[in-house]
């Protein structure tokens, strides 16, 4: 299992606390420090929707100003392959599976069944 996100992030901090007191394992993948390939994201895009990987609401979204471009899916996908510090975090990749951001039910639901 992979866990894909940011070290100073809030909800990534909460996923791992999560995961770390459970005893589950899984690898860091820091967004800031490893190249994440179009490739992953498509990948992702199987088990989730764009509009749930798309952080709307961080930062570099409104540095970038790409509220004003009113982007359609296909742009949206062209900008996380190129910033991928736009991906909603954490991103868990289980097997056939995608959870996107931290919601403790979703959580529970998913690792302690």
């Amino acid at each position: 299992m992979k866990l894909y996100g940011i070290k100073n992030c809030d909800s990534v901090k909460k996923a791992r606390k999560f995961l770390d007191s459970h005893g589950i394992e899984y690898e860091f993948i820091d967004l800031k420090e490893s190249k994440i390939d179009c490739n992953t994201i498509k990948k992702w895009l199987q088990f989730t929707t764009i509009d749930k990987l798309f952080n709307t609401r961080g930062k570099k979204y409104k540095e970038l100003e790409l509220k004003n471009l009113n982007l359609d899916e296909e742009e949206k996908k062209e900008w996380l392959c190129k910033e991928p510090i736009l991906i909603k975090r954490p991103v868990i990749e289980i097997q056939n599976q995608t959870v996107v951001g931290y919601n403790i039910k979703e959580y529970e639901n998913i690792f302690l069944q």
